[in-house]
Parts: structure tokens; sequence; C-alpha cells
């Protein structure tokens, strides 16, 4: 299980490495945005994906794929077993891709299955993958691996996010240490939003300048894994607009390095407490929800953190 900072998560531009739960959280909690509270679990209500827009043909949508992953159109014509003339007559609109070969470049293409979806409808067929509420009966084994994690987690941390870092789930330890922090839980109800606003928890996270530019280096790059994601694009250029971003920041920088191991610190009343974050994701899902969720478990990374957390949840 890959470690990074609180609220990060790190890209593959290519290979999806898919993480296997493991046990780590006591009652349940649901970060509700329109009442900017956690409650009582009552889950996400996810929608079908939109389709594409008129100019996003399945042409279009191909040679930005092919683009961010650096392939030329022969490299990938000979990993579907295509000529690269055909392909370009795919790229340019002359030719129809079959369903079975545009299944076959988004594996070479190793595309999420919400882009899968996208390109498929922008070929003329139908979408594939389901995505499916989290509060129906069918996802209830997936709602109890979810809980059970959140509630081993106690009396530490821990929070459910979608691949556009929207709160979705939290347990009590986390509505804890933020009700002591800062009288309440969070303005927003995306963790991005939370970090980047002067008016959030932006004030409360005293290594901000490393937390933030970290975060930032992860959505640019899931921004460039995927092009056709106008929703992340809109959230890179929303938490830039924040006021005193770094000038370097505004661009991706390829060679950068994800650090191995990074603190959040947050200011705790005269002192600061210090997390270390685990991340789990569903592997080899064949659903859009489920394959987007990030379980993220904070564990704390000094003694005095520890006891903090386990006095609150004494006091509670």
């Amino acid at each position: 299980m890959a470690r990074r900072a609180a609220w990060g998560h790190d890209t593959l531009p290519r290979k999806r490495a898919g993480a296997v739960i493991c046990a780590m959280t006591s009652q349940v909690m649901e970060f509700s945005a329109p009442a900017r509270m956690i409650r009582a679990v009552h889950l996400i209500n996810a929608a079908s994906p939109p389709p594409p827009s008129p100019s996003s043909h399945v042409g279009a949508l191909l040679r930005e794929w092919r683009s961010a992953r650096r392939l030329s159109q022969l490299d990938l014509a000979l990993e579907v077993g295509m000529s690269a003339r055909h392909l370009s007559c795919v790229e340019t609109g002359k030719a129809q891709p079959s369903r079975d070969m545009v299944a076959r470049l988004a594996d070479a293409l190793e595309m999420p299955l919400r882009e899968r979806n996208t390109l498929l409808v922008a070929a003329g067929y139908a979408a594939k993958y389901a995505e499916t509420d989290l509060s129906t009966a069918q996802m209830a084994p997936v709602r109890r691996a979810i809980e059970f994690i959140l509630k081993q987690q106690e009396p530490y941390p821990a929070l459910v996010t979608n691949r556009h870092w929207d709160m979705l789930m939290g347990n009590q330890a986390l509505l804890r240490l933020f009700g002591r922090m800062r009288g309440g839980p969070p303005t927003h109800g995306n963790v991005l939003r939370q970090v980047f606003d002067p008016a959030d928890m932006r004030p409360y996270v005293a290594n901000w300048e490393v937390v933030a530019g970290d975060l930032i280096r992860h959505l640019h790059n899931e921004v460039a894994a995927a092009p056709s994601d106008a929703k992340a694009r809109a959230l890179l250029d929303e938490v830039l607009s924040y006021p005193d971003i770094p000038p370097g920041w505004r661009t991706r920088d390829p060679e950068a390095t994800p650090l191995p191991l990074l603190t959040t610190e947050f200011h705790w009343e005269g002192g600061k407490l210090n997390f270390l974050s685990t991340f789990s994701t569903f592997g080899a899902s064949r659903d859009v929800t489920i394959e987007e969720l990030r379980i993220e478990c904070l564990f704390p990374a000094d003694d005095r953190t520890a006891e903090v957390c386990r006095s609150l949840a004494s006091a509670a």
C-alpha cells in the first residue's frame, strides 16, 4: 500500500495497480456537501457518464489519449493489431472502428472505466460499464467493506473520496478531530478546496506548502493522464485561482518525482499533530463507482498525535 500525504493520491499514467483493501476505523459517517456537515451514511448518488460533446468524436478522443500516453500511431496500431493507416483514418474521422476495436484501443491506452464508456459512446456504441449507486442492494458488500475499514481505523481518522476528491464518507475520529480543531467540519465537500481555500482548512495545515504542492502535482498528473476529464481540468483551474499560489504550481513538471513519504502537520493547541496516510482502492473492478473510490487512513506519526486521538475518543 503506497503512503502519501494526507489527501494525496498518486496517479499511474500507464499501469493501474489495483490495491487490495486492507483492514484499518467507529460509526461510519458521510460528508454531505450541501449541508456541509458529517452525518450518518446515506452514500453517494452517482450519475451516468455524460455523452461526449459533438466535437469529441472517437478519433479526437483517441488522439488525445494516444498523445497523453506518448504513443505514436504506429506504436498504438501495432499494439492492437491494426495498420497505422487505418488508425490514422479513425483519428481523422474517415473510418469507424468496430466495438471490439474500441475495446482493444481502450485496453492498449489503459483507460479508466469512465473514459472507456465515453469512448464507446463517442464511437456510436452503448456504454459497457455500470456506475452503480452505493446505496443500492447490489453494492451492499462494497459498503460493508468500506464501513469495516472506517470502523477499524478508530480512534484515528479515515475518509473516502472519489476520483475528483469529493469527500463521500468519514469516520467519527475525523469528525472529532476537525470539530475540535476548527469548531466544526470543513466548509467544502471537496478535499482540494478544503486545503487550498484560506477560509477553510488551509490555515490549520502547518506544512501547507509541502502538502498543497504535492496535491497540485498529483492533480496535474491526473489531468495529463486523463485528457478527456473536463471536471479534473476545471478543478485544477479552480484551486489555482485561490490567493498566494506559487507561480511554479501553474504548470506541470513532468520531471518532478513524488515524495516517498510525507507527513501532514496540523496546528493543534500550541503544538502540532503529525499524520501519515495510506490509500486503498478496489482492484479489478468492473463498475465505475467502485473503481473511483479512494479510502484514506491517517495514522499518527508520533506518540503525542496518537494520545490526542485516543483522548478525543475517550471524551466523546
